[in-house]
């Protein structure tokens, strides 16, 4: 089945039926518990690219889009944990520390016109870096709260639940009803700061509650759904495990999907509750979760296609990353059981054996992409071209009916940017990467007609599936990247160098 049809995406999710019931339902849990509401946030919410990739039509930035309907009601509060500035560590598909990526959502949230002011630094220990990141949010006129570690946390409830606990920590004023906790990644303690906060709210007179917004999984999706597996896929490293709710079927008679993380917690923040409120509203971690996302499935097998297709593309990403000595065994054998799941195999995702057809045809890398239309496009190495910069230039030429012997680029164009990268900047490799090949394409359609009919056509490529024969430089995956295809390689390096740069 193909996602990419008639030149553009089909969709599988209305966006706005999404935004629209997904807001409601936040006013709805914050009229719930009396006008205080802190919404642990999970995922991101700037750049969802993976819900975007499994849902066709859920866009990056749908989440923030659906909250900025609530701006007038909501503030954030930033959460970053103290040892993750110390290890700096990074958001990998950004390759930026959490400490920059702190910035960055600050940026992001104030460019779309919603309240930040306040963020907390986690697990406080007077951490070198910790202290140097703190005193720079406070030169940039960002509010910081320290929370500190807590002995026996989180089972010593009795300890937990007191002045010695919550209480130590400083409190965030907030002035908003609802208060949408975030952070860079996983475990930086975003539970744990909206407990402290209802905590001292009550021991201040007030009664504020609790919920969570998660896209995943999706709770009412059946468990092995491909798009619920998919979720255990892209967590894989974290060991996430999808699972029915026991707490909800009991509740409920109801079968609810959650993950284990949040099922094994839930006793034990049950008990938390109980302690602070004097008792839990919430009968299960399904209860607790404000997640649309399910109702606004609009074609469940384009949904389920787009799901696996993901679970293969982790599998190999996953494969990369093992090869560069980011990843472990575990984590692969993790995918291929999710593979086999699905029944999926390297047959489900075509342009694999197109790509490795053409380099063992030419024994040199080589690449292959499908089109919006379904067709398998594919680029080899020459002398002035690498794989992925001949592929590039060869799929804008199918899409603008450029016959594909047609030179787009004269050699008087591309032979001074040969020369500066031999005899000016110290290259050993003569062959024009992706980046460079767009440059040479921009340069030349100045005067002619076909390269500006060609550059045209790059925005067609979004959404479109690529593989190569080899893991690529980091110049050209950023240029895929950033040009929106999903790529996949072969763990494969071209040379049997020890050292390669990127990541």
């Amino acid at each position: 089945m193909l996602l990419c049809q008639g030149g553009g995406m089909r969709t599988g999710f209305d966006h706005e039926l999404y935004t629209k019931t997904q807001s409601e339902s936040i006013r709805e849990r914050v009229a719930r518990f009396g006008g205080k509401l802190y919404l642990e946030l999970g995922g991101k919410l700037f750049d969802d690219n993976h819900a975007a990739r499994v849902l066709p039509g859920f866009r990056p930035d749908s989440k923030i889009k659906m909250l900025a309907q609530l701006r007038e009601q909501a503030e954030i509060v930033i959460i970053i944990s103290a040892d993750d500035i110390e290890k700096n560590k990074k958001r990998g598909e950004l390759d930026i520390t959490y400490n920059q990526e702190v910035l960055r959502l600050i940026d992001a949230f104030r460019a779309a016109d919603m309240l930040v002011e306040n963020v907390v630094i986690t697990q406080w220990g007077g951490q070198h870096q910790a202290i140097a990141f703190r005193r720079r949010l406070r030169s940039l006129g960002v509010k910081v709260s320290l929370h500190y570690p807590i002995p026996g946390y989180p089972s010593d409830i009795a300890l937990v639940v007191s002045e010695k606990g919550y209480g130590k920590n400083d409190y965030i004023a907030t002035t908003r009803p609802l208060v949408l906790v975030t952070a860079p990644g996983p475990g930086s303690g975003k539970l744990a700061v909206c407990m402290s906060q209802l905590y001292q709210d009550m021991q201040r007179g007030v009664k504020s509650g609790y919920a969570k917004f998660e896209t995943f999984p999706i709770w009412n999706l059946p468990l092995r759904h491909p798009v619920n597996v998919a979720y255990e896929a892209a967590t894989v490293d974290l060991g996430d495990v999808n699972m029915i709710d026991p707490f909800h079927l009991e509740a409920y008679g109801v079968q609810a999907v959650n993950y284990n993380r949040d099922i094994e917690v839930f006793p034990i923040l049950r008990a938390i509750l109980e302690r602070i409120w004097g008792e839990m509203p919430y009968q299960s971690p399904t209860d607790m979760g404000v997640n649309m996302v399910g109702n606004s499935i609009t074609d469940l097998p384009l949904v389920e296609e787009a799901a696996r297709q993901e679970v293969i593309r982790r599998l190999y990403n996953t494969l990369v990353e093992q090869r560069r000595g980011h990843a472990e065994e575990e984590e692969v054998i993790k995918l291929r059981m999710l593979m086999q799941q699905l029944n999926l195999s390297d047959d489900n995702r075509p342009v694999i054996a197109a790509a490795r057809k053409r380099a063992d045809s030419t024994g040199a890398p080589a690449a292959a992409a499908q089109l919006p239309n379904g067709d398998l496009i594919t680029g080899k190495t020459s002398s002035l071209l690498g794989a992925s910069s001949a592929l590039l230039l060869n799929c804008l030429k199918a899409m603008a009916n450029i016959p594909r012997n047609e030179k787009l680029i004269p050699p008087e164009v591309i032979g001074p940017i040969q020369d500066l990268k031999l005899n000016y900047l110290g290259n050993s490799n003569p062959r024009l990467h992706t980046d460079e090949v767009l440059v040479a394409l921009s340069i030349t359609a100045a005067t002619s007609e076909k390269a500006t009919l060609a550059l045209s056509q790059l925005p067609q490529l979004k959404g479109c599936e690529v593989h190569t024969s080899v893991i690529l430089s980091e110049v050209d995956e950023n240029i895929f990247r950033r040009l929106g295809v999903n790529l996949t390689c072969d763990p494969v390096y071209q040379s049997r160098r020890l050292y390669h740069k990127g990541r």
